[in-house]
C-alpha cells in the first residue's frame, strides 16, 4: 500500500512539474498580428472575404478526400478476404468494388477534373 501511496504521489509531482516547465518554457511574450490571428488555410483572415476561391482546387481536393475515404475502406476487404473460408463471393465482391473505383477514376479523367491547368 506504501508503495502503491508513493507512486501516486510522484506521479502526481511529476505531472505538475511538468505543468509549470511548460508553462515557462512556452510562454511568448510576442504579441501581434500573425500570433492573435487564426489561421486558415494559408488565407490572410484580416483582409478582404470576397477574395475569388479556385473552384478547380475545391474539385480536386474533394475526389481527393472521396477516393482517400474509399482506399481507406478498401484496406479491411482485403485483410477479411485473406481469411475468408468463402472466396469466391469475397474476391467478386472486391472485384466489383475496385471496378466501381477504378471506373470513378476514368470518369474524373475524361471530364478533366483531375487536371489542373487548361
Amino acid at each position: 500500500m506504501e508503495k502503491v501511496m508513493l507512486s501516486v504521489l510522484l506521479a502526481a509531482l511529476l505531472g505538475f512539474v511538468l505543468l509549470f516547465v511548460g508553462l515557462f518554457l512556452g510562454m511568448s511574450f510576442y504579441v501581434g498580428r500573425e500570433k492573435t490571428s487564426p489561421f486558415e488555410c494559408g488565407f490572410d483572415p484580416m483582409g478582404s472575404s470576397r477574395v475569388p476561391f479556385s473552384l478547380r482546387f475545391f474539385l480536386l481536393a474533394v475526389i481527393f478526400v472521396v477516393f482517400d475515404v474509399e482506399i481507406v475502406l478498401l484496406f479491411p476487404v482485403v485483410m477479411v478476404v485473406g481469411g475468408s473460408s468463402v472466396w469466391i463471393s469475397s474476391y467478386s465482391a472486391l472485384l466489383v468494388f475496385l471496378v466501381l473505383l477504378f471506373g470513378g477514376v476514368i470518369h474524373e479523367w475524361r471530364e478533366g477534373s483531375l487536371e489542373w491547368e487548361m
